[in-house]
This record gives structure tokens, sequence and C-alpha cells, in this order.
């Protein structure tokens, strides 16, 4: 009698052991799984598109978008066309500078970058060659569907190969309307023109 309980104690230890064992072994599969999907996770990730270490830099202090600059400017004078837009940093802080035109005067305001407002307005009287819708004809941009100033600063720096944005100026040329960024990479300095509108890269300088 003793030896078959003996014999019945043996089997039940031998049967927790390797219930044990597979427990173990389930873990360890279910571990390894964590891992394997963690390592894949961490590759999926790795192969998103970055962007260059010095994109944006500068633009970060900017929080008025374009369109909030363009819409202040129009709020105050209605009836007229925009025919430039510059944005720089004025004493540490950015600014918008626009500028428009009626048939007959031009228009000048600024606008903080970051509170929206408005500053050192100015009308001036055109010169008799470009009144009645002279100039208003020659230089209006044409607003409509812009990229946006982050798309228009990562292509710029891009093209330049190596700076920082510092300057945005807004303009046209043969009815295309154009951002000129103003790369800074220490002393040297990059001009590169893209179309507002699509992104396309026209052209660079670097200034001596």
């Amino acid at each position: 009698m003793k030896k078959t309980m003996t014999l019945v104690g043996t089997s039940l230890v031998l049967i927790g052991l390797l219930a044990g064992c597979g427990a173990s072994n389930s873990k360890e599969k279910v571990s390894n799984q964590v891992e394997q999907a963690a390592d894949s996770s961490a590759v999926v990730q790795s192969d998103k598109p970055t962007k260059s270490k010095n994109a944006n830099k500068e633009i970060k202090e900017v929080k008025v978008s374009v369109t909030d600059a363009i819409e202040v400017y129009q709020a105050k004078y209605p009836n007229t066309d925009i025919t430039s837009i510059e944005l720089e940093s004025d004493f540490g802080k950015y600014r918008y500078q626009v500028e428009g035109v009626d048939d007959n005067t031009e228009y000048s305001l600024k606008v903080d970058a970051t509170s929206k407002e408005v500053s050192k307005e100015r009308t001036e009287k055109l010169d008799r060659d470009e009144q009645n819708g002279v100039k208003r004809k020659e230089e209006k941009l044409d607003l409509a569907e812009l990229k946006s100033l982050e798309e228009i600063t990562e292509i710029a720096e891009k093209e330049a190969g190596v700076g920082t944005a510092i300057e945005w100026n807004m303009d046209s040329d043969l009815g295309v309307t154009f951002w000129e960024v103003k790369v800074k990479d220490g002393r040297q300095e990059v001009d590169v023109k893209v179309n507002a509108k699509t992104g396309e890269f026209l052209s660079k300088e670097v200034e001596d």
C-alpha cells in the first residue's frame, strides 16, 4: 500500500513539473512574440520620412498663418488687391508686412506673427503712371490655394542644401505668385524661389 501511494505521489509530482514547464514555455513564447511585435513596430516607425534637422526652426516662432495675415489686411482694406507679403524678424519678433493697392492708393500694414496685433499702417498716393488700376493689374498676387508656409520653408531649405529659413517674401512675376525665401547657414545666404501655389522649385541664388 505504501509503495502504491509513493508511485501515485511521484506521478503527480511529474505531472505538476510538466505542466509548469509547459506554462513556462508558453510564457516565453508570448514574451518572444511581444518583443518581435515591438521590434516590428519600431522598424515601421523608422521607415517614416523625417524632416531635416533645420527644417522649420524659425517658423516655430510664427503663430499667425499667412492666411490669417491676409484676412487681417483685407478686413482693414477690403476693396484692394494685395501686391506683396513679407515675413521677417523685427527687433527679435516676427511680423508680416502686407502691401496692397486700389486704383489710386497704396496701403501697407504690419501684423504681429504671434498676436495678430496691427501696427504701422501707411497709405500713399500712387505715382501717376501707376494709377487707374495699372499697378493693381500688374502686381496683384494670386492668393487662391496657397501652399502653407511650413511646406514652402521645407522645400526652400531642401533646395538650399543647408541652413535655416529666416525671411520670406511673396511676390509675383509674369503672372506667377512665388515665395522668395532667404536660407542662412553661418555667413552664407541662399535666396530660393518657390511657386506659392504648387510648391515647385523655381530658382536659387547664393549671395556673396
